[in-house]
C-alpha cells in the first residue's frame, strides 16, 4: 500500500544527498514507492531553503522533479488550522497533511511534538529515522 506523506524541508534536504544515508528514500520516491504531498507554499519553502543550501540548478532540478511526478499530490488547503504554537511557519506541513489526508509528516522538528496532544484533526508525525524503518519494512507497522 502507497503511503501519502508530507516531508518537512529539512528531511528533504536529508534525502536528496547522493552520499546521505537516507538517499535511498528519495531513490523510493522517484521510484513511486510513496506519495509526497504539497501545497504551493510547502514549494515556495522548499526553493527558498534548497536555493540556500545547494544552488539554483538543484532546487530547480528537484522542484521540476516534484511538480512533474505522478506520484505526488498538490493540495489546496485552504483553511488554516494553526495547531503548531511555537513556530507557526510550520503549520503548512500540518494544513498540508490534514487535507491529504497524509498517513504522516516526516519531520525531526521539535515544534511537531505540538501535535501529540490533539486529537482533532489528528495528525501523525514521524521522524526521518522512523519513516526509513517504515519504507524498509512495510509491515512492521
Amino acid at each position: 500500500m502507497q503511503r501519502n506523506i508530507v516531508l518537512d524541508t529539512n528531511c528533504l534536504l536529508q534525502i536528496i544527498a547522493r552520499k546521505s544515508k537516507n538517499y535511498f528514500l528519495w531513490e523510493g520516491f522517484l521510484n513511486g514507492d510513496y506519495c509526497l504531498c504539497f501545497t504551493t507554499e510547502i514549494l515556495e519553502e522548499y526553493e527558498e531553503i534548497l536555493c540556500l543550501k545547494t544552488n539554483r540548478l538543484i532546487a530547480t532540478m528537484v522542484l521540476e522533479i516534484i511538480t512533474q511526478a505522478p506520484n505526488t499530490q498538490r493540495v489546496d488547503a485552504h483553511y488554516h488550522w494553526n495547531l503548531i504554537t511555537q513556530d507557526p511557519d510550520d503549520n503548512k506541513f500540518v494544513d498540508c497533511a490534514v487535507f491529504a489526508n497524509a498517513d504522516f509528516i516526516v519531520s525531526d522538528d521539535k515544534h511537531f511534538k505540538d501535535l501529540e496532544n490533539i486529537d482533532f484533526p489528528r495528525v501523525l508525525v514521524v521522524r526521518l529515522e522512523e519513516f526509513a524503518r517504515l519504507y524498509r519494512n512495510p509491515d512492521a507497522n
